[in-house]
């Protein structure tokens, strides 16, 4: 099942399989490694939704709601 990245519960796992966004946005996921065919882990969601840690390429990341909905990842299934 394809699901943004802001739509994953905490727990779940998926593969990258496309990045949106415009322009800063998108240069920047990139820049960070969210880039099409990797692993993502969402590890935690603040209190309020934003912002999220997720697991990816072996080191922890944070992104803004924003961010996350840019990121169309294929759900794994547990």
């Amino acid at each position: 099942m394809l699901k943004t990245l802001n739509d994953f519960e905490v727990g779940e796992a998926g593969v990258i399989t496309s990045v949106g966004g415009e322009g800063k946005i998108r240069r920047r996921l990139f820049d960070m490694g969210v880039t099409p065919g990797a692993e993502v882990f969402l590890r935690k969601k603040a209190p309020l939704g934003d912002p999220y840690e997720i697991n990816i390429r072996g080191y922890e990341l944070t992104l803004r709601k924003t961010e996350a909905a840019c990121v169309v990842a294929e759900v794994k299934e547990k």
